[in-house]
């Protein structure tokens, strides 16, 4: 595409520096503000390492071990937990409010959890909250076990959970590009995802058959995980240690929020991602598709739940051995129409294979925009801002998906599901066309270098 802006570019025109994408990688020359300010190692686009030798990096091995630990507990969460809900109450609504209560914490939490993330040691804070977590798997095993667990008991538990991941995800994704090779941010990206959808693939089957043999035991499995997370992160060596900063001014909390509004690339591309998925979120209804309209069990949940991860790790498999390197912008908006689409049809769906094939396409098709999107923000992003930007890019994250659960529950309630769902991929595909007229920049990225 001639005269399609790169990265770079947009970022020039925001007013922002870009870090990395320039042939001189010391910034020498450039004029760049951000560049001239670098603390932490450089990041560049350029001499990228293979997909077969990043795992022979150790610090990046150890992250993404961790991270598939973290993803193992919380798929194996989503499975139990909406599982005990819906078995108990039987209402739509309360499984919308689960995701709710996940959500709450991070609206308020979000710029003290992205200042903690540039302030103290980014794997510290990573390990801290996988033992909050695995603390509150404790209780949730105790509970199921004793057969003691109530809704609101259940409700609090999530909460904890929710309160500890505004704080893990903007420190984790502040970690990688500190951890994967210089160049090879994209490919890194696409292996830590797709590493983490193997267990996302695994954990929810996992969890399911766990249930099945007692409702205790998935929670125990996540005790497990949570600690051996900690574990493999305390064990991350980074090139450079963590600068300390000052104490928080109001200024410094909301600086990832000037920077993103200041970036129309960044704020097209998180907004897209809140909106599209918000509504889209018919995974939250899979209890409902899999005990009412499906005729399955908590098995049949679990193998509902891996089938996104299936088509994400496909995808990601793909984009660690081919990157996207023209239209990246248009890429992006394709995809989120794709994903529309595959959720009209697992909405309409009365079959399992087709249901599982659709929850896959629509896996494979939001890989692309994350893989665009995490590699979009941080390629942007100066070190000492990443955690504060992660936080902001994590309460869109967060609000597509637990808020889309909420969405959902609630049109489901007054609807019926499968209304709701076919509503909710209508209105995606809607927001990508109506992003596309609205971001013509974001739309007009040509590649990410």
């Amino acid at each position: 595409m001639p005269g399609s802006p790169s990265l770079a570019a947009i970022d020039k025109q925001a007013g922002v520096g870009h870090r990395g994408t320039n042939n001189n990688c010391s910034g020498a020359g450039n004029g760049s503000r951000l560049d001239k300010q670098e603390t932490g190692p450089p990041m560049s686009t350029l001499m990228p390492v293979g997909a077969g030798a990043l795992p022979r990096h150790p610090s990046f091995l150890l992250f993404v071990i961790s991270r598939a630990f973290s993803r193992f507990s919380g798929q194996i969460a989503a499975v139990a937990v909406g599982w005990q809900v819906y078995e108990l109450t039987g209402s739509a609504f309360d499984l919308g409010m689960i995701g709710l209560v996940q959500f709450l914490p991070t609206a308020l939490l979000v710029f003290v959890a992205g200042h903690a993330a540039d302030r103290y040691e980014r794997k510290r804070v990573v390990q801290v909250c996988l033992l909050v977590e695995a603390l509150t798997a404790l209780f949730l095993a105790w509970g199921a076990y004793t057969g003691s667990l109530t809704v609101v008991q259940i409700f609090i538990a999530m909460a904890v959970l929710g309160t500890a991941g505004a704080f893990e995800s903007p420190a984790t994704a502040a970690l990688l590009p500190l951890v994967a090779p210089r160049g090879s941010l994209q490919r890194a990206t696409a292996v830590s995802s797709g590493v983490g959808q193997i267990a996302t693939i695994t954990g929810p089957a996992l969890g399911g058959l766990a249930y099945v043999i007692a409702p205790a035991l998935p929670y125990g499995m996540m005790v497990v995980f949570c600690i051996s997370g900690a574990l493999m992160t305390g064990a991350i060596r980074l090139t450079q240690p963590a600068a300390v900063r000052d104490l928080a001014t109001p200024n410094d909390l909301f600086a990832g929020v000037r920077f993103v509004r200041n970036n129309p690339a960044i704020l097209g591309t998180i907004s897209l991602d809140l909106f599209a998925v918000l509504l889209g979120g018919a995974t939250a209804l899979l209890p409902i598709y899999a005990r009412d309209i499906l005729d399955t069990g908590p098995l049949g949940l679990g193998i509902l739940r891996a089938a996104p991860a299936v088509g994400a790790l496909l995808m990601t498999a793909f984009l660690a051995r081919h990157t996207i390197n023209r239209r990246v912008g248009m890429r992006m908006f394709q995809a989120v129409i794709v994903f529309g689409a595959a959720t009209v049809v697992f909405a309409l769906s009365h079959w399992m294979w087709l249901s599982v094939l659709a929850l896959a396409v629509l896996g494979a098709a939001d890989t692309i925009s994350v893989v665009i999107r995490f590699s979009l923000v941080q390629l942007a992003t100066p070190d000492e801002m990443r955690g504060r930007v992660g936080a902001v890019n994590f309460l869109f994250i967060n609000a597509s998906n637990q808020l889309g659960q909420f969405e959902s529950g609630v049109t489901a309630a007054l609807f019926g599901a499968m209304p709701a769902a076919v509503l909710g991929g209508i209105g995606t595909i809607a927001i990508a066309l109506l992003w596309m007229k609205l971001f013509p920049t974001l739309r007009d990225v040509e590649k990410l270098e």
